[in-house]
């Protein structure tokens, strides 16, 4: 029973896949405490920096013969069989997919919907816009060969130790300035930083970070922070990048030279632009887009492309099933 996985790919916690399982180039799978948290099926397909994500209490289960296009993310869902999922698809947790679906680029599936067997499905948020046809039939079938049957499961369980490969990442010196790493902090063995930067202490730094500090301006981040798998933070030039403490973001998200809040939670797959300005206990939710020079009060739900103001928080939120485990 051959599993593919590429030597640039990221595995972290427990995890279950099924034979022929390929995982492409920068893609970073995390399961938590056992392998039930995180399961893929027989010949499916994750493909360049996408991320899978799963956890005990919210496990994600992939079916089998289903291929993630590139840059996907799945957090916490269930996917079916023979699912053909375009590049740049975000799925939030709770939401469950049938067999037999294909989705479009981009497309963002919000918290807990739920989508039936044999959907086309588009859109930010997610819509079905019909059942598949012939034509989408017989495309799933060309892409696999010929061959849609499922085979029995046959799983491999696969542990990764979330802590043993602690203060693995790599740290480079620009123009006299090397990041400086606080106490306790994890750094992931995929994660980079460069110039001047420095992190707090207990601060996670997930697989596929990408964090510049170059001659641009400074970076800050600070304490109890999460900066999850394949997230990208620069900022433009006579500019600063401050992450407050207990701050969280989602993968696959772009922090652009901005100030966000204690306390702040910006989901997976959203670009945060340079000179905005968030307040402390902000939500961002998944995909939006903060253009340059927004400001956005304390415990401001923001949404939309481009984000804007949806509602507030009534108390602090708490972590989501998503994020880093405590180390």
């Amino acid at each position: 029973m051959k599993i593919n996985i590429s030597d640039s790919a990221s595995l972290r916690g427990s995890m279950e896949f099924g034979k022929e399982v390929y995982i492409a180039q920068g893609t970073v799978i995390r399961g938590d405490a056992g392998p039930e948290s995180l399961r893929i099926g027989n010949q499916s397909w994750g493909l360049e920096n996408s991320v899978l994500v799963g956890s005990k209490e919210m496990p994600t289960k992939i079916g089998s013969k289903t291929v993630f296009g590139h840059k996907c993310v799945v957090l916490n869902s269930t996917i079916g069989d023979l699912c053909e999922v375009g590049n740049g698809t975000i799925f939030m947790p709770g939401s469950k997919v049938g067999n037999f679906c294909i989705f479009g680029e981009g497309t963002l599936v919000t918290e807990g919907m739920q989508i039936p067997d044999n959907s086309v499905v588009v859109g930010r948020p997610a819509r079905v816009i019909r059942k598949l046809n012939r034509e989408d039939q017989a495309r799933i079938k060309r892409m696999r060969g010929g061959d849609v049957n499922i085979s029995l499961y046959e799983g491999t369980v696969i542990e990764k130790n979330l802590k043993e490969v602690k203060g693995m990442g790599k740290t480079y010196e620009i123009q006299g300035k090397r990041p400086v790493i606080g106490k306790n902090s994890y750094l992931a063995p995929g994660a980079e930083l460069n110039g001047d930067v420095i992190v707090g202490e207990n601060t996670v730094i997930g697989d596929g970070v990408r964090i510049i500090g170059n001659s641009h301006g400074p970076v800050r981040i600070g304490s109890h922070v999460q900066i999850l798998e394949n997230t990208v933070l620069h900022l433009l030039p006579d500019n600063q990048l401050i992450i407050e403490d207990r701050v969280i973001i989602g993968p696959g998200s772009i922090i652009h030279g901005t100030t966000l809040g204690e306390g702040t939670i910006v989901e997976s797959g959203s670009n945060v632009c340079d000179y905005s300005e968030l307040g402390k206990n902000c939500l961002v939710k998944a995909g939006t887009l903060v253009k340059q020079r927004s400001k956005f009060e304390d415990d401001s739900i923001i949404e939309g492309f481009p984000g804007k103001f949806i509602g507030k928080l009534v108390n602090q939120q708490a972590r989501p099933p998503w994020s880093y485990p405590g180390i």
